[in-house]
């Protein structure tokens, strides 16, 4: 017997199987004995193909499990593997001949836990914050009041509605919308893409780009409001040139997109209130600002006016500053006369001394051309002291003024250029409103002129009057002595001599007589 087991015929006539029918019945039989499963371990070793595929591993203590997803499956995942992460894995038992390994085809991923999905969120916390995107000297600053404001959200929420309602409210603004999924496997790469594209537009082009962005989303579990804290999202609020307000949840909510953004909200209504101020409290400022304005400006004015006031008590009365000039100016003209005098006396008791020691010829002829000199001093000597009267006079004028009138003068020019313009505008809108009432009062009478009986005259009716009062029946008209028709080319009156007969029924009348038939002969 055991020659027979040792021989190696035994057993020859055994069917022969191809590889390929081998790994092709491992493979069904892989299926049907194990089908649909869920596996739970620990991410490893993740890989992305070119092609799109994604292959990744599943290990726990001892063993490790070959994971795959196709192209279009990754696209459905609600969370992307990483390595490290805990996670319960969702898909089919398959196998491929080609290696002759097995593998689970993955068509879903889930986190598994909240702790796991805490460890992963801190792990992305401590990269992001190595590279620098949460310095706070990268956030910009939120501007006072944006024109346009772009919120990027689900459309159909009470999310929207909240920050409009509270917009309006406050400051009504104008609001771009970029509908995006605020849960689920689109939610990250809607919402960057939102970020992106907001960036992306042209300031004052057709669709203006906005000055500041709100990212909302209610409250919800910590899985509905993982997408705002993927890596893509918390990059793409990082590197928005607009500034951004994150409003991602309730107060008590931390996404990864709050610690990358400009300025975080609480709640989406708080969101709008930090984006616009309050529209009231502006204008109650600007109110306030003016009063203090006008305030001040007065302060200024009774201030500069009562230095000014104090100035002019310091400084000495005009009469004072020109009372010694003009005492030395009348002893100057109170001496010249007698030094006229005087002069003319040397000069006569030289012509004297003179006289005695030439011929009188020649005596005469000197006399008569000292006369000649001294008549033309005389006659040049006057007119110059009244002009140095009246210049030095003008000079004592100009000195006063500049020292006493210079502050009022400019005043008073300031004064009556403002008086100026405001007499120009005045009769600017005194012009423009006499004409607006031209306007209105042509318009008034022309359609006077349509609405009146002058019209319906020249369509061939009349006016009947007594004398004063309109004639409407015609027991008024039998009853008046005097009538009066008015046409539209004129009037015409008829006296007492008036006989007035009552209208006739048609069937009444008398048929005229036809005319006789003359005679043929």
């Amino acid at each position: 017997m055991s020659d027979l087991i040792d021989d190696p015929r035994v057993g020859e006539n055994a069917h022969e199987f191809t590889v390929t029918e081998i790994s092709s019945a491992v493979k069904r039989s892989l299926e049907a004995e194990f089908g649909r499963v869920r596996v739970k371990g620990e991410v490893s070793r993740v890989v992305r193909a070119r092609s799109g595929h994604l292959y990744f591993d599943v290990k726990d203590e001892r063993n490790s499990l070959a994971c795959t997803s196709w192209k279009g499956q990754i696209s459905k995942l609600s969370v992307l593997p990483e390595e490290g992460m805990e996670v319960v894995v969702t898909g089919k038992m398959t196998a491929f001949g080609g290696q002759s390994k097995y593998n689970l085809n993955v068509d879903d991923v889930a986190v598994a836990g909240v702790g796991a999905l805490m460890a992963m969120l801190e792990k992305r916390k401590q990269v992001l914050a190595a590279e620098g995107l949460f310095d706070p000297s990268h956030k910009k600053d939120l501007p006072f009041l944006p024109e346009i404001i772009g919120v990027v959200t689900s459309p159909t929420g009470a999310v929207i509605r909240d920050i409009l309602h509270r917009l309006r409210d406050r400051f009504p603004r104008k609001v771009l919308v970029w509908p995006v999924a605020v849960q689920g496997a689109n939610c990250a790469p809607e919402v960057a893409g939102a970020i992106d594209g907001f960036n992306a537009l042209t300031p004052g082009g057709s669709l203006p780009r906005p000055d500041l962005i709100i990212v909302a989303r209610g409250g919800g579990a910590i899985e509905d409001l993982w997408g705002f804290n993927e890596e893509i999202v918390a990059r793409a609020a990082a590197a928005s040139d607009i500034p951004l307000i994150s409003a991602v949840g309730h107060e008590t909510d931390t996404t990864l997109i709050d610690f990358v953004s400009d300025r975080r909200a609480p709640t989406p209504t708080a969101a709008a209130e930090l984006a616009v101020p309050v529209r009231l409290d502006l204008l109650a400022h600007i109110g306030s600002m003016n009063a203090r304005a006008s305030l001040a400006q007065a302060n200024t004015f009774a201030r500069r006016e009562q230095r000014l006031v104090d100035l002019a008590r310091a400084l000495p009365k005009p009469e004072n500053l020109i009372y010694q000039a003009q005492q030395r100016f009348d002893v100057w003209d109170g001496r010249l006369p007698s030094a006229l005098r005087s002069l003319v006396q040397r000069q006569e008791l030289r012509l004297v001394t003179m006289a005695s020691q030439i011929k009188p010829s020649a005596l005469n002829r000197i006399v008569t051309l000292e006369k000649r000199r001294l008549q033309a001093f005389t006659d040049r000597l006057s007119p110059a002291l009244s002009r140095i009267k009246i210049e030095t006079r003008q000079r004592l004028n100009t000195t006063c003024t500049r020292l006493w009138l210079v502050p009022f003068v400019t005043r008073s020019n300031r004064m009556y250029a403002e008086l100026d313009q405001n007499r120009l505008r005045l009769n600017q809108n005194l012009t423009r409103q006499i004409e607006d009432k031209k306007k209105q009062l042509n318009g008034i009478d022309r359609l006077r002129e349509t609405l009146g009986y002058r019209e319906t005259l020249r369509r061939g009716y009349s006016v009947v009057r007594d004398g004063v009062d309109v004639i409407t029946s015609v027991g008024q008209a039998k009853s008046a002595k005097f009538l009066e028709v008015e046409f539209v080319d004129g009037r015409v009156s008829f006296g007492e001599s008036l006989t007035l007969t009552t209208p006739t029924s048609p069937s009444k009348r008398r048929k005229p007589k036809p005319p006789e038939q003359g005679q043929l002969l």
